[in-house]
């Protein structure tokens, strides 16, 4: 057998290593209380046309998706502003208990190391992704944790349902604007069910949407 390359080699990689932590986008999935349903409509068939197009609706916050500070702050870059690099590279995932609020207590004892810069929350609310209909009772993120975030350097903090903080919060918005108007990236419907606790490498890659209040995105974890 002839010898591989090193740098074959290295293209080499275990499909298993790679996470994906994105929800699948697809009609009669969960979406927001307020926000469209999604339909994939054929408008084009193989059989018929020779090739297979359809006609996708969706609302900008549906599933997997990311807040930029457009979505709460008038005149805030859109999710094409957004820097990439705050969305490629290392990351932190932690895991939560809380059924309400984590708050920048739960943050400061949860062992997360100094200069992290990407955080991810696992929740109780991942379980939620098993009913197709909304619920209010998630796991968000409180205003003092996200005065937290902001104090120790994150630029992306993302959440395993539908939005970073609760609509009954008695702060509500305030997580959202503390976080955005400090430039932090808020990743919101992420599937972290099966990931364990740990250091990975974050990509997430939200659609390009020109002024877009949020864009769906695709989110991978890779273990470092």
């Amino acid at each position: 057998m002839e010898e591989q390359s090193p740098a074959a080699k290295s293209e080499i990689r275990n499909p298993k290593s790679e996470i994906d932590i994105s929800v699948a986008v697809r009609p009669g999935m969960v979406v927001w209380a307020d926000e469209i349903p999604v339909e994939l409509t054929p408008i084009q068939t193989v059989a018929r046309d020779e090739a297979a197009v359809s006609r996708l609706c969706l609302g900008t916050h549906t599933g997997t998706h990311v807040d930029p500070p457009k979505h709460f702050i008038e005149g805030g870059a859109g999710a094409h502003e957004l820097p990439l690099d705050a969305m490629i590279g290392p990351c932190v995932v932690r895991r939560f208990d809380e059924r309400f609020e984590i708050t920048a207590v739960h943050l400061e004892s949860a062992s997360i190391p100094e200069g992290t810069t990407r955080l991810l929350l696992s929740t109780p609310a991942a379980a939620l992704w098993d009913s197709p209909r909304f619920h209010t009772n998630y796991t968000g993120l409180s205003f003092d944790g996200a005065e937290w975030c902001v104090r120790r350097g994150i630029r992306l903090v993302g959440i395993d349902y539908l939005s970073i903080e609760r609509v009954d919060s008695p702060t509500v918005w305030r997580t959202h604007t503390t976080l955005l108007a400090a430039s932090v990236v808020i990743l919101e419907g992420l599937d972290l069910r099966a990931v364990p606790e740990g250091d990975y490498t974050l990509v997430c890659l939200p659609l390009k949407l020109q002024d877009g209040d949020g864009a769906p995105a695709r989110a991978v974890l890779l273990p470092l």
